[in-house]
């Protein structure tokens, strides 16, 4: 898959997905707005042209963007080297939503009809806390 950010000037280029989750955390509405329609890609991603600017959001995640533009490029997971790619950026892909996160910070001035499993925060972090 390749997307570009809204000026152009970085390309996104990832392995092919076909699903997209959706987070509505409030750290991802702060970020873009709205919830993020994310697909998740591993460390294969590679970015092309500009650099990214980056943002430490997190102990264990960095959030990319256009410097130029502002186009939100990337939420990065470091300890699994998992990207998690705005769906925005590929425009032309047949993506189909599968899933919802952090279903308990989502506002209720928005729904979405789409029927997917939903996890609450408290659910995602037990399901991918690193083992001890």
């Amino acid at each position: 898959m390749k997307g570009t950010c809204l000026c152009g000037s970085i390309e996104v280029v990832a392995d092919s997905q076909a699903d997209v989750a959706v987070c509505h955390c409030s750290m991802c509405r702060r970020w873009s707005g709205g919830p993020m329609f994310a697909v998740h890609c591993d460390s294969s991603v590679t970015f092309t042209g500009g650099e990214p600017a980056t943002y430490q959001s997190s102990d264990w995640a960095q959030r990319g963007f256009c410097p130029t533009c502002g186009t939100h490029l990337f939420y990065h997971l470091l300890p699994g080297d998992e990207y998690i790619i705005p769906a925005g950026l590929f425009q032309n892909e047949p993506f189909v939503l599968t899933s919802q996160i952090f279903i308990d910070e989502k506002p209720p001035y928005y729904d979405l009809k789409n029927q997917t499993p939903t996890l609450t925060g408290q659910e995602v972090f037990e399901k991918y806390a690193p083992k001890a």
